[in-house]
């Protein structure tokens, strides 16, 4: 495991001290995400919005943007709203790609075709390396899509059903990410 330190922009979200807090020894899963948004900004403003009383939203804890430049919105010791079942235990690592945006729902378009960059795979590499020095208990990881099953109705046609999350997609280099890391692959029932 390399020892470099990669380095992340801290820029925490403005609800960060009403999140709730955790210990690090409980942390033991990396969920990968696509943004499913065309830019990092775009991303950022949607991890700003307040969805719940509790005066918090939706965020992971990292973001990777294409260039590889990795940003630190959610501290690890606080629980993002990342995964429905699986924050307190998770770090959410969300990666710069349109996915399906922006007709994420649309049953036409459920098959996201946005190549991941390789400086984004390496940083991502390198930040999960970080992360299993920091997270002594940090053992596996997860895509949304193989947590989060749920179908909804298709936007262009409620008769039909698509996946909720779809991320990180068929695009993401699960084989690499894995032999790099040693990390074990979540199932859904683990």
């Amino acid at each position: 495991m390399p020892l470099i330190a990669p380095s992340i922009h801290q820029q925490p979200l403005s609800y960060v001290a009403k999140l709730e807090p955790r210990p690090l020894s409980g942390v033991d899963l990396v969920v990968i995400h696509c943004t499913e948004l065309p830019d990092l900004a775009t991303a950022r403003s949607y991890g700003e919005r307040v969805l719940y009383p509790s005066g918090t939203g939706n965020s992971g804890h990292f973001y990777i943007d294409r260039d590889g430049s990795i940003h630190a919105y959610v501290p690890l010791d606080r629980i993002a709203h990342h995964v429905h079942g699986h924050n307190f235990r998770a770090v959410g690592i969300e990666l710069v790609n349109t996915g399906r945006y922006p007709d994420w729902l649309d049953s036409r378009r459920q098959q996201p075709s946005e190549p991941y960059p390789e400086a984004q795979i390496q940083a991502l590499i390198l930040l999960l390396h970080h992360l299993q020095r920091l997270l002594p208990s940090l053992r596996h990881i997860a895509g949304h899509e193989s947590l989060d099953r749920e179908q909804v109705a298709a936007s262009d046609d409620p008769e039909k059903r698509v996946r909720r999350k779809l991320d990180p997609g068929p695009m993401f280099p699960w084989s690499e990410v894995v032999r790099e890391t040693g990390l074990v692959a979540l199932s859904p029932a683990s």
